[in-house]
């Protein structure tokens, strides 16, 4: 699943692990998040939605 998780990031200025602490994950998963080699679950969607006032559907694009 290709995603914007990246550019949104680099629009806040946060490294990956600055993006890890406040998610409360690793810094290895959100670098596969990004690279779409992992989906999030759907409660850490939700989290990465709130943390960045943007909907799911807006972060996570579906390629289907």
């Amino acid at each position: 699943m290709n995603n914007r998780l990246r550019i949104l990031r680099a629009e806040r200025a946060w490294s990956q692990q600055d993006l890890a602490d406040r998610l409360e994950v690793s810094r290895q998963s959100v670098n596969a998040i990004e690279t779409g080699r992992y989906d999030p679950s759907l409660p850490l969607a939700f989290r990465i939605a709130r943390l960045f006032g943007a909907s799911i559907e807006t972060i996570f694009l579906d390629e289907a």
